[in-house]
């Protein structure tokens, strides 16, 4: 049976790029793991082995490390853009660029209390802790007139220990679920936003502005939900973002169910109910698993609905 070359990548996964800029004594950190794939020309090379439009995958790495220092990293966005627009605009053969990046957060360390001259001290501020909340996310796609550009995090771990119910749900011969009136809602968001900038025609977006409000968004939505299901907490967070930053367009949302359920204490002679403090039992699988997408009114789906689930 004839066969036919189907889509198909290469590039060169998960450079690890940490670049150190340096204001006078105060030091910053941009710490990258960068996947580059490249798509175009490339019959030759699947067919006959012929290696004539392929840009080798040793000088894309080069690629990543160079770039960031002859133009700095502002932004995760800003960063892939380059690279992106680079490898489509340079390489006849390569048509498409796609730019998949994961931004590892640093935050200065303290000072002493003691002021103490060493290392830790008030005057230091090369010394770093790595943040632990989420990791930072952005995907930058190039096909040599347009752009697509997605940010977005994942492990973001999150918690309401009340205002969050669940109940009124179907029943059949196989549930034992209780409802559930005063409930810990949690979850480690994984996320998707999707910018409507497109070219260099439009105003570009401040990338970090843009990423840290999103997420600030996010958060107050869960905070300020009284959550019925966790698919409402997440339209509420989906719709603060969209109705809050001009720039996004479409946001997809997969929120793994972090399970708290109240522990039996019954024969032990002690009540645990949630209003008096109870005690719970933290059960990682199997995990309720929910997605959405929450999108600007208007607007067509963009984000595969495979980038952020199972």
């Amino acid at each position: 049976m004839p066969t036919i070359l189907g889509q198909n990548q290469y590039g060169k996964a998960e450079n690890r790029v940490v670049k150190i800029t340096r204001d006078g004594d105060t030091h910053h950190i941009k710490d990258l793991n960068v996947s580059v794939a490249l798509s175009g020309d490339l019959d030759d090379v699947h067919y006959n082995g012929s290696n004539a439009n392929c840009l080798p995958t040793d000088t894309t790495k080069n690629t990543c490390f160079a770039f960031a220092k002859e133009y700095g990293i502002e932004s995760a966005e800003q960063y892939g853009i380059h690279l992106a627009r680079h490898f489509v605009d340079s390489q006849p053969s390569i048509h498409r660029a796609r730019i998949r990046i994961e931004e590892y957060s640093w935050e200065h360390i303290g000072g002493s209390d003691s002021n103490a001259k060493f290392i830790g001290a008030d005057e230091v501020k090369h010394s770093f802790v790595r943040k632990g909340q989420e990791t930072r996310l952005a995907q930058i796609t190039y096909d040599g007139e347009k752009f697509e550009v997605l940010s977005g995090l994942k492990d973001l771990t999150v918690m309401n220990s009340t205002n969050s119910e669940f109940w009124g749900y179907i029943k059949d011969k196989y549930t034992t679920l209780q409802e559930d009136y005063d409930r810990i809602l949690a979850t480690s968001l994984s996320t998707w936003w999707r910018h409507n900038w497109t070219s260099d025609e439009q105003r570009m977006p401040s990338w970090e502005r843009s990423y840290e409000q999103a997420k600030k968004h996010i958060l107050h939505a869960f905070v300020e939900t009284y959550s019925l299901s966790l698919q409402q907490t997440l339209y509420q967070m989906g719709s603060r973002v969209i109705n809050n930053r001009s720039e996004i367009d479409e946001i997809r949302f997969s929120a793994p169910n972090k399970h708290h359920f109240r522990q039996d204490l019954s024969p032990f002679g002690l009540d645990n109910e949630a209003k008096d403090g109870a005690v719970y039992y933290a059960a990682d699988r199997p995990y309720g698993l929910i997605e959405a997408t929450i999108l600007r009114d208007g607007v067509e789906p963009k984000i595969p609905v495979d980038m952020t689930n199972l």
